[in-house]
């Protein structure tokens, strides 16, 4: 494969990994308020994305893939709503443990570097064109 197919390729894949996050991080932000309907029942639980190493047999170029996608195992928070459907005898909820701070801040990053692939993405293919014209 030719270096520049490599710097295609790899920005591609960056591009997948961050769009990925992206969804992930948009699904936990729409479910931060998602609580249970019944005593005692979990709300909605955090979701994170993993990335692995992926290397290209054809170029030998290291590229970046989803791992996978889980559930963060942190503690739900409490909120006191004895008249929510899902309030426990004492009058709480068990609230979600998505933080929407966090999430932003995860949102911004992901963003960023979606963007920065992109950059090289582009960066790649006007040196490819470059190279077309020059044969010209």
């Amino acid at each position: 494969m030719n270096p520049l197919k490599s710097i295609l390729s790899i920005a591609a894949s960056g591009m997948r990994a961050q769009g990925e996050r992206l969804k992930v991080i948009s699904e936990n932000v729409a479910n931060s308020n998602s609580l249970g309907t019944t005593p005692g029942e979990d709300p909605y639980r955090r979701k994170t994305v993993s990335f692995a190493e992926m290397v290209d047999r054809e170029s030998g170029a290291s590229m970046v893939e989803v791992k996978g996608i889980t559930r963060d195992k942190a503690e739900f928070t409490k909120v006191y709503d004895p008249s929510h459907p899902a309030a426990d005898d004492t009058g709480y909820v068990k609230g979600t443990n998505v933080n929407p701070l966090i999430e932003m801040a995860n949102m911004r990053e992901a963003s960023r570097s979606y963007e920065a692939n992109l950059n090289m993405f582009e960066a790649g293919r006007r040196m490819r064109n470059q190279i077309i014209d020059l044969l010209k």
